[in-house]
């Protein structure tokens, strides 16, 4: 039996509530698109921002982000 015959048996058997929470569970699953810039600024720093991925730098996280900001700016 395949994988989609058993899913099948399985959701026959569930409740309609079920079934509704296997159709949220399976829409997060679901691979979302790929976030597309929309402006020309946007354009070009999605294009920085993939080029600092594929070097293999790691991007900030939004800590080191705030402190590198206050750095730059003189706020110790």
């Amino acid at each position: 039996m395949s994988k989609e015959e058993q899913l099948l048996e399985y959701w026959r058997e569930l409740s309609p509530e079920a079934q509704d929470r296997v159709l949220q569970l399976a829409q997060t699953l679901k691979p979302q698109p790929e976030f597309v810039p929309q402006t020309p600024l946007g354009k070009k720093l999605w294009e920085i921002r993939q080029r600092i991925i594929a070097s293999g730098v790691p991007l900030l996280s939004d800590e080191e982000l705030e402190q590198e900001l206050a750095e730059r700016r003189g706020d110790f």
